[in-house]
């Protein structure tokens, strides 16, 4: 059954596709430069129904929503890199082992347990990885190491989420992400390039999908249980696969496709196996 909240959970990974479409597109502009707008084209919006809501700007534990902020500028910013690189539907299949690390780094910091299931589908998402570097040639080690690190990254993001969404507001929490990434982002304006042409349609479509995405992400979970929504996140690969077919003429050879389909088993067979008693 197709409810509200899974059609939202679509349109989410809907949008995050193109906005990963539109950051390819612009490949020739700096990574952090990409990050600015991102950001940018979400702050706009955000910030001024927090001051309407009265949400809380500092929130109440600022140290570990600075951390978080700076966490994903660089989950985004080495993923942004990668996507320059290689093909959209090998980055984002490698980023997808972010659960992993997070999983690795909740059981430390949080206590939280892995079962066995976990651990079988962590292999099968690793053994993935391997298949699709040995058989895309188009994956370089510098490449397959930004794509890791962005999934490094992710996961601490999802442990540090997991931590302060008890304690503080979920647009506060985006909100620091946004802020740091354009501080960030400003960091690098001697590097920057004016965009040209039909590159300001990317660099707006890059805050405007950035945003969508946010907001039915948000609405999805706040609708549906995570169990249940968990599962569809996945279809941003499927996603991107069709739009990077489409739209760059990505193709992949068997064994390259098998690596991406394990990687995708893998992480959905967690999914499943973290709702195990």
């Amino acid at each position: 059954m197709l409810t509200k909240g899974i059609a939202y959970i679509l349109i989410a990974t809907l949008s995050f596709a193109v906005m990963n479409v539109t950051a390819k597109d612009i490949s020739n502009l700096p990574a952090l430069q990409v990050v600015f707008f991102r950001a940018f084209g979400s702050f706009i919006f955000i910030f001024p129904y927090m001051l309407y809501k009265r949400v809380s700007i500092i929130g109440h534990q600022p140290k570990f929503l600075l951390l978080r902020g700076l966490v994903g500028v660089i989950s985004l910013a080495t993923f942004f890199l990668a996507i320059q690189r290689i093909p959209l539907g090998s980055a984002i299949s490698i980023r997808y082992l972010g659960p992993i690390f997070g999983a690795g780094l909740a059981a430390y910091f949080l206590k939280e347990k892995i079962n066995k299931g976990q651990w079988i589908s962590f292999a099968i998402a690793f053994s993935g990885v391997i298949i699709l570097k040995g058989f895309d040639l188009r994956i370089d080690f510098i490449s397959l190491g930004l794509a890791m690190t962005s999934a490094v990254f992710v996961g601490m993001v999802f442990v540090l989420i997991r931590y302060l969404g008890a304690k503080e507001h979920y647009l506060t929490i985006i909100n620091y992400f946004m802020v740091i990434s354009m501080v960030v982002g400003i960091c690098s304006l001697p590097w920057w390039q004016m965009p040209v042409g039909n590159e300001w349609w990317s660099v707006i479509s890059i805050g405007i999908f950035g945003l969508i995405g946010q907001i039915f992400m948000t609405r999805a979970f706040q609708l549906e249980e995570t169990s249940v929504l968990a599962p569809f996140k996945y279809m941003e690969l499927i996603y991107a696969l069709i739009l990077g077919y489409f739209i760059f003429g990505e193709t992949y050879q068997p064994l390259a496709s098998a690596g991406i389909i394990l990687i995708l088993v893998g992480m959905l067979s967690n999914v499943f196996a973290k709702g195990k008693k």
